[in-house]
């Protein structure tokens, strides 16, 4: 299926016009190749599009109700070749760039964000090694995760410092040929579930040391000795997606498993975030966009007073700021993807895409659920798990509130210079 994919990513970037249909729409947009958009991906949304319609929707429901983890549906998209795009080539992976990537989330999370968050959660690991890996780190943890359908994680949240990145107080000594951590970690997306971690932690013992040179990256193994998975968290929305908290006790890490160097932590966690954030959007997008469709297919099937609601001009008004809301949404996701994909530093535009993003992806699910009425408040209609999927967005990968200081202080940085 992959070699497939690629054969015809050949194919189709050297037509000189392509049109592309979106799934969610009539419009057909007409691109030049080298213009941004990557033809070759649209087969490949074909196949998400195909993934989500006859395998996740149906079952959604029931996976959110259970609290199970979606495991037959993530060695679906394994094989499918969904998960892991970002991983080069050479490692046996798609090599894909921001931009495609997020298209395929978008697909994904139309379905269901908390499937969607268990197939993707590996970019959030794995990006650091992107990042900062060297050779041998990169064959060796990617390498694996391309012959089976394995998952990774990043581990940073702690129980009290939230957003707050340079609060981690779990700590890394170095003795001799390796290092010792102890701390607890909380939030942890696949925590139960992953094969391997990358871990932030605290290296320099001075608690006065700058975030910038006091923090040190580890990958680390999930059946290292010391490792205690806590329990599967019961969450307001994704509920099939594995949360959990992790205590490290005297966890012994190899220095070759360390990432850069030692100090390098925090820039490096920074930098992922600034490649991750824009994922996140463009799934808070896909909510949207299947909140939007869903009240509008409601609309024009239900009746009041004599007419169908979409006949209502304030639900019709109320659809078409829905509507203009998520193609802003989604502009603002592919601004960010564009920028990373460029070359350039993207932490403004991610951080506006996440934030946006995350509240749109709110408002549209709250807005759902007015149009179904008493209906969207109920659990055979499926706009409430839409609104209580939502809310995640304006929490993970850093807060609502903190993406606005993060905006704020690049806005201002630029008039100062």
């Amino acid at each position: 299926m992959i070699t497939l994919f690629r054969r015809s990513c050949g194919v189709l970037r050297s037509l000189s016009r392509f049109g592309w249909r979106s799934q969610h729409t009539n419009t057909v947009v007409q691109c030049e190749p080298g213009s941004g958009f990557s033809f070759g991906i649209y087969l490949f949304c074909v196949l998400t599009l195909n993934l989500y319609l006859e395998e996740i929707i149906p079952v959604a429901a029931e996976y959110d109700k259970m609290g199970e983890y979606p495991v037959p549906l993530i060695k679906r998209a394994w094989e499918l070749g969904l998960m892991n795009t970002r991983i080069p080539e050479s490692c046996g992976g798609l090599g894909l760039g921001s931009f495609d990537n997020c298209l395929i989330i978008e697909e994904l999370a139309y379905g269901c964000t908390g499937v969607q968050t268990a197939i993707e959660a590996n970019s959030l690991g794995q990006m650091p090694v992107i990042i900062a890996g060297n050779d041998q780190q990169q064959k060796k943890y990617w390498g694996r995760m391309t012959e089976e359908p394995l998952m990774c994680m990043s581990i940073c949240s702690k129980p009290v410092a939230g957003s707050d990145v340079a609060g981690i107080k779990t700590k890394a000594k170095k003795k001799g040929d390796e290092y010792i951590i102890n701390g607890q970690k909380m939030w942890i997306t696949s925590g139960g579930k992953a094969n391997w971690y990358f871990l932030l932690a605290r290296s320099d013992p001075d608690p006065k040391a700058p975030a910038s040179k006091g923090f040190t990256d580890f990958i680390v193994e999930a059946d290292t000795p010391g490792i205690q998975i806590g329990r599967k968290e019961l969450n307001m929305g994704q509920q099939c997606s594995d949360t959990r908290g992790i205590v490290f006790e005297d966890v012994r890490v190899p220095k070759e498993n360390v990432l850069i160097g030692e100090g390098a932590g925090f820039k490096i966690a920074m930098e992922t975030f600034d490649k991750t954030r824009p994922p996140v959007a463009a799934a808070a997008v896909g909510l949207a966009q299947r909140a939007l469709d869903e009240a509008t297919k409601y609309a024009l099937g239900r009746k009041t007073f004599g007419k169908l609601l979409i006949e209502h001009q304030g639900i019709s008004f109320l659809l078409a700021e829905m509507a203009m809301k998520v193609e802003l949404a989604r502009l603002s996701y592919q601004r960010a993807t564009w920028e990373v994909d460029s070359g350039h530093r993207n932490t403004y535009y991610a951080s506006i895409a996440k934030a946006y993003a995350g509240d749109i992806a709110n408002q549209l699910a709250s807005d759902a659920v007015r149009i179904f009425g008493g209906n969207g408040f109920n659990t055979k209609y499926p706009v409430e798990k839409l609104m209580r999927d939502a809310k995640i967005y304006q929490i993970y990968e850093g807060t609502a509130q903190m993406q606005r200081l993060i905006i704020a202080r690049e806005h201002i940085g630029r008039y100062k210079k």
